[in-house]
C-alpha cells in the first residue's frame, strides 16, 4: 500500500511539473499579437487626446515608461 501511494505521489508531482511547460507565447503566435489591434492604446489619435488630458491635469509630460505622478515625489 505504501508503494502504491509514493508511485500517485511521484505521478502528480510529475504532472504539476510538467503543467507548466506550456507558459509562453510561441513563435508563431507572435504575429498576432503584436497586430494593431492588440496595442493598448491602437488609435494615436486616441493616444494624443489622453496625453493632453494628462499633461493639462498633471502639469507634466511623457511619463508613459515610469510610473509617478507630476510632483516628482515618486
Amino acid at each position: 500500500m505504501m508503494k502504491l501511494q509514493r508511485i500517485v505521489l511521484l505521478l502528480l508531482i510529475g504532472l504539476l511539473i510538467s503543467g507548466c511547460s506550456s507558459w509562453g507565447v510561441k513563435p508563431w503566435e507572435r504575429d498576432l499579437l503584436a497586430a494593431d489591434k492588440m496595442q493598448l492604446i491602437s488609435e494615436p489619435v486616441e493616444m494624443g487626446l489622453d496625453d493632453h488630458i494628462y499633461f493639462s491635469k498633471e502639469g507634466s509630460s511623457g511619463g508613459r515608461s515610469f510610473g509617478g505622478g507630476g510632483c516628482g515625489c515618486n
